[in-house]
């Protein structure tokens, strides 16, 4: 079967090859964790601890702060040694509570319900939510909210995101080879939360052996199946994601999955919904990607939230030249970050260190008006008036080429040959937009 695809999209050299073949390894538990206290969209937890409290590993130490938001719990068993402000994964400085661990791994109790697939779907979300899960694909939308969609948005389609179109990335890959049963559960977990009817797991046709692997369990179910996608980029996009496998449309102008009967998880959010509904465990680790070209040995880590990057680069055999860029994330949309002192949250798959030739930025010369970034535009925009419209300060004509619907994916940036960059200028034209809507909401009041 012909492998499906959206229209638009680029291709860029994956370097997957560097850390697809390294299988999961759990590290030792650290030191010290930072755990931020925004690693999700919506409002950020409120510390419930204070400096001196000894915490058990999967102990709430902050709470969510309304019903767009989720708990944060301690990832190691410790002290609570500081509550401030510290560097965080998107590049930023954002508040956070470090804990120095006591090197016991002392748990709060856990348990094993066996009968936990014949629990109430309320109960089920319960769990999810005191689980602080979020979307573990990056986006980091509160888990519990995206299974709630309203009562006259009725869904018939999971979606199970394994396609991991970003370069270098292979911690999907890996989860999908090793915890594939895990998986699986969680998706069934997931159908019967929403009363959806139909499983897919999307996966990218680089990743042949996580086809055969999660096709041989799909199988035993008849409302499951595995949807090969082809090798582009951001085939790992909600919306593209959905055209491909259904072949549904979701509108632009701020349309959701659900208009069109989906919810989208990532796989690695799977398994944590089927470790939170089975053992209450909260979302206290993930795997994320170390690799990069002057990676020594690029990895993929199971390690615990908070432990710093500089920790996951030593484990991963420290570098072999010197280190022109950090991202935490992908190269098309993660974030240059300013130093290794960040820790991993739960929204971090992959950490990738780049050369000085590598990350060496281009010279940036007049729009060519080419078109070329219109016609890999997965969603149809028009990226080089967009630019051009925030650069002159023009922000209603820039929202009306596509401001708001832009997802900042980069393919537009990627195949600009005058190295304009149009990402950056959305990003801008994005915070300002966003700050002219709130004065205007306050000055309405």
């Amino acid at each position: 079967m012909k492998p499906k695809t959206f229209p638009g999209g680029v291709h860029p050299h994956d370097f997957k090859e560097l850390s697809n073949q390294a299988g999961i390894d759990k590290l030792p538990l650290p030191k010290r964790v930072v755990i931020p206290l925004s690693q999700h969209i919506g409002a950020p937890s409120t510390p419930i601890v204070k400096v001196g409290d000894e915490v058990l590993a999967g102990q709430v130490i902050a709470e969510a702060s309304g019903y767009v938001s989720i708990p944060q719990h301690a990832s190691i068993s410790g002290k609570v040694t500081k509550i401030d402000v510290f560097p965080h994964p998107g590049g930023t400085n954002q508040p956070a509570i470090e804990i120095t661990g006591d090197e016991q791994d002392r748990w709060i109790d856990l348990i094993d319900d066996k009968d936990y697939e014949l629990l109430e779907v309320d109960e089920m979300k319960a769990r999810i939510a005191a689980a602080g899960i979020c979307g573990m694909g990056g986006a980091g939308f509160p888990t519990h909210v995206k299974l709630s969609p309203p009562p006259d948005k009725p869904i018939d389609t999971i979606i199970l995101n394994g396609v991991e179109c970003e370069p270098y990335l292979t911690a999907d890959h890996r989860l999908m080879l090793e915890r594939s049963e895990d998986i699986f559960r969680g998706l069934k977990l997931i159908m019967k939360i929403t009363g959806a009817s139909r499983g897919i797991i999307g996966i990218e046709a680089n990743k042949p052996d996580a086809i055969t692997a999660m096709t041989k369990l799909a199988t035993l179910d008849a409302r499951l199946s595995v949807c090969p996608l082809k090798l582009q980029y951001p085939q790992g996009a909600e919306k593209q994601l959905i055209y491909a496998a259904t072949r549904r449309k979701v509108p632009n102008q701020g349309g959701l999955p659900m208009a069109v009967k989906v919810v989208v998880q990532n796989v690695g959010t799977a398994i944590a919904v089927y470790e939170a509904i089975r053992y209450r465990k909260p979302l206290v680790e993930r795997v994320i990607t170390v690799t990069g070209k002057i990676v020594r040995q690029p990895s993929n880590f199971q390690a615990r939230i908070g432990t710093s990057f500089t920790e996951l680069v030593e484990y991963a055999g420290g570098v072999t030249g010197v280190i022109g860029k950090v991202i935490s994330g992908g190269p098309m949309m993660g974030f240059a970050i300013p130093t290794l002192e960040a820790p991993m949250a739960k929204g971090s798959s992959g950490l990738v260190l780049m050369d000085e030739s590598s990350a060496r930025m281009l010279d940036e010369h007049a729009c060519l008006r080419c078109a070329r970034c219109v016609d890999v535009c997965p969603l149809n925009l028009l990226p080089s008036l967009i630019a051009a419209s925030v650069k002159a300060q023009d922000l209603d004509n820039a929202d009306k080429a596509g401001l708001s619907d832009c997802m900042k994916c980069g393919s537009c940036a990627y195949v600009c040959p005058a190295n304009i960059r149009l990402v950056q200028w959305i990003d801008t034209g994005k915070v300002r937009l966003a700050e002219q809507q709130r004065t205007q909401k306050q000055g309405g009041k």
